[in-house]
């Protein structure tokens, strides 16, 4: 890059610059002891950032069986790496679209690096890349050189780019007239902003075309994922130079042949609905793909229905056999008289539902509670009828908290219970109520009598806005010592922990 060039870049008022949260993300990124409890933090303070992630959560690209419903868990089922990527990611957009006159260009620059995000997540899942969050932020930010370029000198660039038809041509014109292209000026404003210098390396690479080596899959796919991008964006390609590129950009990063690329049409069109509302721009499905994917689509279709027949067995026997861990994996952590978690999986529990109640400043409270002159129920009626007392007692607890609570068989008729989300007044109304109505129902019968009992409780609460404890254990201790309290109280109550 021409120093000139430079020096106007370093000097321009107008050039973005990454925002608050995006500055922490990136120390945040570069940092090896980070955990999640840290990134929770950042991406807490910014309730639109926080929004985003638990969408992309529930997108298709990665959502599971169960829906994720707080960021929490989102960052948990997305993994410390993926978290960190498309935050820094969603982030970085906001201060890149700039406001001074150019937004008809910067949509148009904008469509192309979520559509080369998109890609370069697919190519590289097809080339077996590891870090595909890592290669999607770099699809994405591949073009941050063109608006840099806009926003340094709107109207000659704005100009520039009118007068050229595709991607090569832009390139070979920026060359010219700036003495520099796009990806260069994207590379320098990565190194600028002190971004992982894997992203530098991809936007500096993204223009490189056949200079890149098929052995470094991630920057193959993202060199293939603005080729791709190019050819999607086009009106029409009559000479068939942009499937070409396409073809051979795929091909390189892939190792494998022409269908790949109709197949990441396909799926490009399936999830480009979804990316396009997460990165809030507007893509139109191309008239002149739409044969390709019609044919690619039946190409797919004959392709699995062979797939399974082939595979069908042995899909079944995996699933058998991944059935029997789950099962002997949920036994383990089970009680097996109660069916609720026994103490070592509350234990771990726990300790994770703590971390995120301090991560996220949220209330947590747990109880301890014991079944009232139990051993007189054993004494009286016999071991067989305490199980059905303690079976009962279970089904009820369960019956009257939430799906998010939890429940352990502690030891004995001792249970622990774990209110997430809940400050003390509110799990002290909660344990009142199951009191009135254990108290009421009958846990077992007797020789045709309802046999009654009650039990005792004790509370202890951390609350970011009140009491707080230093670990999960303190809050443990706190609850147990609260239980003894409500036990030397009388008994059938609830009492929680005073300091």
């Amino acid at each position: 890059m021409r120093p000139e060039l430079e020096a106007s870049l370093l000097h321009c008022r107008n050039l973005p610059s990454p925002p608050g949260v995006a500055l922490q993300i990136i120390d945040l990124a570069q940092d090896p002891n980070v955990d999640i409890n840290a990134t929770a933090r950042v991406i807490g303070m910014d309730p639109a950032l926080s929004a985003r992630m638990l969408r992309v959560a529930n997108s298709p690209l990665y959502a599971g069986r169960r829906r994720v419903d707080n960021l929490g868990q989102a960052m948990t089922m997305l993994g410390l790496n993926a978290t960190l990527s498309l935050a820094l990611g969603f982030s970085l957009v906001q201060g890149l679209r700039g406001k001074n006159g150019t937004a008809a260009e910067q949509e148009k620059i904008w469509r192309r690096s979520v559509l080369a995000a998109l890609a370069a997540r697919l190519v590289g899942q097809q080339a077996g890349a590891a870090r595909l969050e890592d290669l999607m932020l770099a699809g994405l930010l591949q073009d941050i050189g063109g608006l840099a370029l806009l926003q340094a000198a709107p109207a000659e660039y704005t100009a520039l780019r009118g007068r050229v038809g595709d991607n090569a041509a832009l390139l070979a014109l920026e060359r010219e007239v700036f003495g520099s292209d796009h990806a260069k000026v994207g590379a320098w404003l990565a190194r600028q902003w002190q971004l992982p210098a894997y992203l530098a390396e991809a936007i500096a690479a993204s223009e490189a075309g056949a200079a890149v080596s098929a052995d470094d899959p991630f920057l193959a796919s993202v060199v293939a994922s603005g080729a791709v991008a190019d050819l999607w964006l086009a009106t029409e390609d009559p000479d068939g130079r942009l499937r070409a590129a396409a073809e051979a950009g795929v091909g390189m990063a892939t190792g494998k042949q022409a269908p790949v690329l109709d197949e990441l049409l396909v799926q490009i069109a399936a999830a480009l609905p979804e990316i396009s509302a997460l990165f809030e721009v507007r893509i139109n499905r191309p008239e002149h793909l739409q044969a390709i994917s019609e044919h690619a689509k039946e190409l797919l279709i004959l392709r699995n229905l062979r797939e399974i027949q082939e595979a069908s067995q042995a899909r079944h026997d995996v699933q058998a056999s991944e059935e029997r861990m789950r099962r002997l994996t949920e036994q383990s952590r089970r009680d097996p008289l109660t069916g609720v978690y026994n103490r070592l999986q509350m234990e771990e529990v726990l300790e994770r539902e703590f971390a995120t109640a301090v991560a996220l400043q949220q209330p947590l409270s747990i109880a301890f509670i014991d079944l009232d002159d139990f051993k007189r129920i054993n004494d009286q009626h016999g071991h067989l009828v305490g199980d059905q007392v303690l079976r009962q007692f279970a089904q009820t607890l369960q019956r009257m908290l939430r799906s998010t609570d939890l429940i352990a068989r502690y030891g004995g008729e001792e249970f622990l219970v774990v209110l997430s989300h809940s400050n003390e007044a509110a799990a002290s109304r909660v344990l009142q109520r199951i009191l009135d109505e254990v108290s009421r129902l009958p846990m077992a019968v007797v020789e045709e009598q309802p046999l009654h009992v009650t039990f005792s409780a004790g509370l202890a609460t951390h609350d970011s806005a009140g009491t707080r404890f230093e670990d999960a254990r303190s809050l443990l201790q706190a609850a147990d010592d609260a239980l003894y309290g409500a036990k030397r109280e009388g008994r059938n109550r609830v009492s929680p922990h005073r300091q």
